[in-house]
């Protein structure tokens, strides 16, 4: 099998059309990657949201049951 390319700076030329290339190679990465990092963001905030709903919840009910034994 032989490769396509002779060496690395051949590669990274890409046959003269390196910009459109790796324009599109950074078009399709560089959105992908923001997609994963907003994706864990919102996951940290519901988790969190959550979280302190169920406290609050948690609270209400405490208070709800040392209401009723006074």
């Amino acid at each position: 099998m032989n490769s396509a390319f002779l060496n690395w700076a051949d590669f990274f030329a890409m046959g003269g059309y390196a910009f459109y290339v790796w324009l599109a190679v950074a078009l399709t990465f560089i959105p992908l990657f923001l997609l994963v990092v907003h994706t864990r963001m919102q996951r940290r905030t519901i988790l969190n949201s959550v979280s302190r709903q169920q406290a609050r919840e948690k609270r209400i009910q405490a208070a709800r049951q040392a209401e009723g034994t006074e």
